[in-house]
């Protein structure tokens, strides 16, 4: 299944854990450092609504590349901050791993949905990355957050806004 960002509630009703996605649009990079520091102040440095954030931190371009690897980091990392940012507009993350129950009951509540991304693979997953930019917290280096442009970008559904669990029913 092909879709576009920013996603549309009514998208995201439709996915099923399991299903194979290809994600184009725009998605934003946030690891624990970056999260951290929106949550303590409770401001989020762009706009959440109908978003994704990817759980990676990219390594530095090679001339005339967009981005270098990036690969997905571990979700459950982030799972203190989940609740707080799918009630501030996120619709969706990407990373790898499995969830904790108090993130599924957010998912549920928010109507969100949580994808994963193969670990491994992070140099195959940035050439399906066509721009890149910082846009908040540069002095966070790798873990700063990141607006990419992506094309085709493959993830899987693995926990749906019905709160179905990939992990939990293989």
């Amino acid at each position: 299944m092909k879709i576009k960002t920013p996603f549309l509630r009514q998208d995201i009703a439709k996915l099923k854990a399991g299903d194979q996605v290809f994600i184009t649009g725009t998605i934003y990079t946030a690891r624990d450092a970056a999260h951290k520091k929106m949550f303590e102040t409770k401001k989020i440095p762009f706009d959440l609504n109908g978003q994704i954030i990817y759980y990676c931190g990219p390594t530095p371009a090679k001339p005339g590349k967009a981005i270098g690897s990036c690969g997905p980091t571990t979700s459950s990392r982030m799972d203190k901050y989940t609740p707080f940012m799918l009630e501030n507009g996120m619709v969706g993350m990407i990373g790898k791993g499995n969830r904790s129950q108090n993130v599924i009951e957010a998912i549920i509540k928010h109507g969100a949905v949580y994808f994963v991304a193969t670990g491994g693979a992070a140099a195959l997953l940035s050439k399906k990355v066509i721009k890149s930019e910082v846009i908040a917290f540069p002095e966070l280096v790798a873990e700063a957050v990141y607006k990419l442009e992506v094309m085709d970008f493959p993830v899987i559904v693995a926990i749906d806004a019905t709160g179905a669990d990939l992990f939990k029913v293989g």
